[in-house]
This record gives structure tokens, C-alpha cells and sequence, in this order.
């Protein structure tokens, strides 16, 4: 009876306490926001409207931002502004840009996986990091590297997709594709063979894995009112994504000792092909600041810059060609009319065609590619912190600390920026006389914009096109189950859901 009566009272005062904590969470979402103040965008939710959604938060985004293109969530601490308008974008991304910061907010959720790397720094630390990539980026060393690990890989890629076609499989081009955008990105970042694509490498593979449920987990900490909490006590999702860090960090850790040492036996120079090498020759310059922990920052950053938005991308190509048949033959077509050669080629002697001459040619493949981002950005929500009070363009009132962030995925489906056919898969709305047309970055921002504008976007560029020039002139592609939904995992980079089934045609003419 004793125990009867501490169990009662426990879940009793557990309650009492969950009902405080909640009231609590109430009273600060409500007060001090200006809500219904017309100088300040129209309130349409807190964040526990986008817990609610959350599995489909960008599709609930976009069927507010159709009738409101500003509006708020509102938070504990503060507002979150949403916003479609290409004007505010310009303005927090540009024209007001040192008014405009990734904010302590952001940063506390995102530093255990990100770290002070370029993705979430503000001043020096930034301009540092900027300044230095925006130099090795621009290297014809690091360029002419990346495109030939980009080639070799491709090659790879079409070999495995062969093994699966000869024997009428059916195979996952998301995961096929991440493993190879992994291991180019491992090569061109690291210098080192991880060989994921053929399943040779466990760590890789585990590495992968840890990398993508961590990014999963720390998305989640921004509807999650408990998770410093759960920190504390290490318990659900925190102790989740404290073991998958782990993973993490070891292996790049690990990789980072391996590449020095391997450098110290090496005569010293400027042409060190893969990034690693060449940041580690910088960080002798500076050992105290640049040290593993923070060129660890530096490296995972770009990692998710080179694995997931490439992969991501590819993975949604694929599957808006696949619904799509009449614009995967134009693809198709267009690399035969480009390279010239027949169907019997060496698929390694292929690749080796795939110049810059070449890559240049390919107008309407950059257009579909464009075409893809639009309909699914790599990054579907990014946004700032403003620093200061402030005016948007569109007229509403921004207080100092609140978030202001745009949403590139509902931006491509706004018929008031792209038409009435918004919705629509037409990769002829980048052409012109078959030329490929640029849009302004605050319109087509799936690159970001402004002075925090992609460093690697030609470089992403390249990648995808070499990789779908080679499968698109081997293969035709179709999905395994036409019926079956494909949808996107809620996390910073927009993954398929699960896994994309097709199935590979060998091409014959």
C-alpha cells in the first residue's frame, strides 16, 4: 500500500511539474511579442505548430507562406519571421548583412556537430575561414583534383548501377549516391580512398551513417523544448546524437593525425591536391588557433556542404527524371550530342571526355539541375539573427534577437516569383534560344547570397553534372514502384525519406 502511495504521488507531482513547466512556456511565447500590432508580420503559429508538422514542415511553410509570404512563429525567447519575399532576403543577406548574424541561438543548437566552422561563425572567425577557402576554392590545383576525383568515381558509380541493370535489380540510388559523393568528398577534402561505394570500408560506411543521424538529431533540438535537458541527463535523442558525434569526431580526428604525420615525411610545398593537406600547411602558420579541434570544425563543414547537397540533389534528379521520361530522353540526348561517342565506350574512357569544354555545353542538364534545386533545395530553410532593431522592405518591424529566416523549398512554389506553373518540373524556364539563364540569388537562393554566398557552387556544379552525364549516357532509369510516395526527412539538408527504389536500362542507341 506504502509503494502504491509513492507511485501515486510521484506521477502526481511529475505532472504537477510538466503542467508548470508548460504553463510556464505559454506565459514567455506570449508576452512582449506585439502580437496583433500591424507594424510586425501577422503571427501564424508557435513553434509548437511546426513540432506538430514537423515530418511535413515544409509543405505546412508553404501553405502558410501562400497566403501570408511574411509571417511568425513564435518562441519562448523570441519571433521567428518566415518570409518568401526576394526583397527581404536581399535586404537581411546583403544590404543590412553586418545587422545580420547566425546568432547564439543557432549556434548553441548546432555546435556539438558543427562546431566554430564556417556554417555557423560570425565575424573574424568567419572572414578567416572565408578568406582562406575562398582562396583554395579558387585554386587551379584543387579544381583540376576535384574534377578528376569526380570523374573516377562517376566511373565507379556507372560499374555498380551495371552489376544491378545486368541482373534486372533493383537498387537504392540515394544511398548508391551518397556513398559516392562520400567518398569523392573524402578524397578531394582528406586525400583518402574511403571506398564506400563498393562497402570496403566499415568506418566509412559507420561514419555516414553517425553523420547523417546527427545532423537528423540536432535539427530536431529546434522544436525540442527539452533537449538541454535531456543534455544534462544524457538520455532520448541526446544520447543519440552524443554517440554519433563521437563516431564523428574520432574518425576526423583520427584521419586529421594520420594526414599529419603523413605530411611530415613529405617535403613541403603549395601543391598539396586535397584540402586537409593544404589546410594543415596553413595551420602551421598558426598552430595555437588553427588546432585539430578546430580544423575538424573546418573539414565537417565542408562535408556537409560536399556530401549532402550534391547527393541530395542527384537523389531528387533522378527521381523527377524518372517521373518525368520525356525530360530524361532530352537529358540523355543532349550528352550524346555533346561527347559524340557510341554506347560501346569504355565507361572509363568515357569520363575522361567529360572536359570543361564539355560540362560547359551542357545547357539544358544545367537547367534540370536548377530546375531540381528550385523544387528541392539542398538547404530548404537557412536564415539570420537580427542584431538590431530593424525595418524589412515589406514593411514589417523586426526586434533585436529574433530569427528571420527564408524558405527556399516554399519559394520555388510560389506562383507569385515563378508563375502560375510553379509547382510544375520545367527545366525550359532556365533556357533561353538554349541557353541556360541565371535568376537573381534572391529569387533562386538555393545557394545562399550575399558576401555568405556558396563558395562551392561551381564546384557542386560539376560534381552533379559529371555524375549524371555518366549514368544518363549508359542507363535509363525508372522507378521500382511507381505507386509508392516519395517524401523528404526533416533536417537541415533535404534528404529522401528512407530510400529511392529504381531500376536501371541499359541504353542501346
Amino acid at each position: 500500500m506504502g509503494f502504491l502511495y509513492f507511485i501515486c504521488t510521484f506521477i502526481v507531482s511529475v505532472l504537477a511539474l510538466f503542467l508548470t513547466f508548460f504553463s510556464f512556456l505559454i506565459v514567455k511565447i506570449f508576452t512582449g511579442k506585439s502580437i496583433g500590432n500591424p507594424n510586425y508580420a501577422p503571427v501564424k503559429g508557435t513553434v509548437f505548430s511546426l513540432l506538430f508538422y514537423y515530418n511535413k514542415m515544409y509543405d505546412y511553410q508553404t501553405r502558410v507562406a501562400r497566403g501570408t509570404p511574411t509571417h511568425r512563429i513564435l518562441a519562448p525567447e523570441f519571433s521567428l519571421l518566415y518570409t518568401t519575399d526576394s526583397r527581404n532576403i536581399e535586404h537581411v543577406l546583403k544590404t543590412n548583412f553586418a545587422y545580420y548574424s547566425k546568432g547564439f541561438y543557432n549556434q548553441e543548437i548546432m555546435y556539438d556537430i558543427f562546431g566554430q566552422g564556417i556554417f555557423i561563425v560570425d565575424g573574424e572567425k568567419w572572414r578567416h575561414q572565408r578568406k582562406l577557402s575562398s582562396y583554395e576554392f579558387s585554386t587551379r590545383v584543387l579544381r583540376d583534383f576535384s574534377c578528376s576525383v569526380f570523374r573516377r568515381s562517376a566511373a565507379r558509380l556507372v560499374k555498380v548501377v551495371s552489376e544491378f541493370s545486368d541482373s534486372n535489380g533493383v537498387f537504392d540510388m540515394q544511398d548508391l549516391l551518397l556513398r559516392c559523393t562520400l567518398d569523392s568528398i573524402f578524397k578531394v577534402g582528406f586525400g583518402v580512398e574511403l571506398n564506400c561505394l563498393k562497402g570496403s570500408s566499415k568506418e566509412g560506411i559507420e561514419f555516414m551513417k553517425a553523420f547523417d543521424e546527427s545532423t537528423a538529431l540536432t535539427y530536431w533540438r529546434f522544436v525540442d523544448p527539452l533537449w538541454k535537458l535531456k543534455r544534462f541527463l544524457n538520455i532520448g535523442s541526446e544520447a543519440n546524437l552524443r554517440k554519433h558525434v563521437k563516431v564523428i569526431r574520432d574518425f576526423v580526428h583520427q584521419l586529421i593525425k594520420s594526414k599529419r604525420d603523413l605530411l611530415a615525411g613529405q617535403k613541403h610545398g603549395d601543391d598539396k591536391e586535397d584540402i586537409l593537406s593544404r589546410f594543415l600547411l596553413e595551420s602551421e602558420k598558426n598552430p595555437e588557433e588553427m588546432n585539430d579541434k578546430y580544423l575538424s570544425d573546418i573539414i565537417l563543414n565542408f562535408m556537409i556542404a560536399g556530401k549532402d547537397t550534391s547527393a541530395n540533389t542527384l537523389s531528387w534528379f533522378f527521381y523527377l527524371l524518372s517521373k518525368n521520361p520525356l525530360i530524361q530522353e532530352k537529358v540523355s540526348q543532349e550528352v550524346r550530342d555533346v561527347v559524340g561517342q557510341n554506347h560501346a565506350a569504355n565507361v572509363d574512357e568515357f569520363v575522361i571526355s567529360i572536359t570543361d569544354a564539355t560540362l560547359e555545353q551542357m545547357h539544358y542538364l544545367h537547367a534540370t539541375l536548377t530546375e531540381t534545386l528550385r523544387l528541392y533545395p539542398a538547404v530548404p530553410v537557412d536564415g539570420r539573427c537580427a542584431d538590431i532593431d530593424d525595418i524589412l522592405p515589406d514593411g514589417f518591424r523586426v526586434k533585436k534577437g529574433d530569427g528571420v529566416n527564408y524558405m527556399a523549398y516554399a519559394m520555388g512554389r510560389m506562383p507569385y516569383i515563378w508563375g502560375k506553373d510553379a509547382e510544375e518540373f520545367r527545366p525550359e524556364r532556365w533556357l533561353k534560344d538554349g541557353i541556360f539563364q541565371p535568376e537573381s540569388h534572391f529569387k533562386f537562393v538555393a545557394f545562399h547570397a550575399g558576401p555568405r554566398i556558396c563558395l562551392g557552387k561551381d564546384f557542386a556544379y560539376r560534381q552533379m553534372k559529371i555524375v549524371a552525364m555518366a549514368l544518363l549516357y549508359f542507363f535509363c532509369f525508372k522507378l521500382a514502384d511507381e505507386a509508392k510516395e516519395v517524401n523528404y526527412r526533416t533536417m537541415f539538408t533535404l534528404h529522401i525519406d528512407g530510400s529511392l527504389p529504381m531500376l536501371a536500362v541499359r541504353r542501346t542507341i
